[in-house]
């Protein structure tokens, strides 16, 4: 306890201050960016899995197989099976590409499943009285399933971003200098373990607990919405 206190005015200069804040800008670089990505990539995968007919056999077999694959292996492996694909082909590859190649990869697998699961909730009369009026797939996708599915959708793909703003402390592993890399170097250069590791530990708390709180305003706002039916007028 003695030499936390010492090391406190040392651990917080401005140039720490700094060096850690750069650390939670990657953190939620790689998050954002690579869920984002993710998801959309995730609507196409979707899109082909549900894509109806025999010739689209090999194509749907192929998008579930992705999805059942890479939603069980773990994420630190999904980064080293990047990494040395990639060294294969590029020399001095940035480590930041393979972190981000490696969080599309893994969160297009998981949140097509979540989207998955937001289209078959869309009951089944709408999709066949949409058939009835001629609409073709994609007007069918875009006017009648995906505006009635995003409530569904939305709060659990946000909780997955959160929780992944945890697992990107594994791009460390291959030198990415995000927070928890920072948190090493700065324990290498002779702070205290538990000052290090418990600012970092707070630093998590503080960037994922709004994005948590606004899931949980978002979960109940579409809630709302989806169970609201208004009420005709009587003539």
């Amino acid at each position: 306890m003695e030499r936390i206190i010492a090391q406190l005015p040392r651990f917080f200069s401005p140039e720490n201050i700094y060096f850690l804040l750069q650390g939670m800008a990657m953190t939620l670089t790689l998050t954002i960016v690579g869920c984002v990505l993710g998801f959309l990539l995730a609507f196409i995968i979707v899109y082909v899995r549900q894509t109806p007919g025999w010739w689209a056999v090999p194509m749907r077999l192929v998008a579930i197989a992705y999805v059942e694959i890479f939603r069980r292996i773990p994420f630190l492996v999904v980064t080293y099976l990047v990494l040395f694909f990639i060294a294969a082909f590029v020399k001095q590859a940035s480590v930041f590409v393979i972190a981000l190649v490696a969080i599309c990869i893994y969160s297009t697998a998981y949140t097509a499943d979540i989207i998955r699961g937001g289209f078959e909730s869309v009951a089944r009369q709408q999709i066949e009285a949409a058939t009835a009026m001629n609409f073709s797939r994609w007007q069918t996708l875009t006017k009648v399933i995906m505006p009635q599915s995003w409530p569904v959708i939305l709060p659990p793909a946000i909780v997955f971003m959160v929780s992944f703003i945890k697992d990107t402390s594994l791009v460390s592993q291959v030198g990415v200098f995000e927070l928890t890399f920072r948190g090493k170097e700065l324990n290498n250069a002779g702070f205290s373990g538990v000052l290090v590791f418990g600012t970092i530990a707070l630093l998590y708390f503080v960037m994922s607990y709004p994005l948590t709180r606004f899931g949980a305003w978002l979960e109940q706002r579409l809630a709302a919405s989806r169970h609201h039916r208004p009420q005709r007028q009587l003539r």
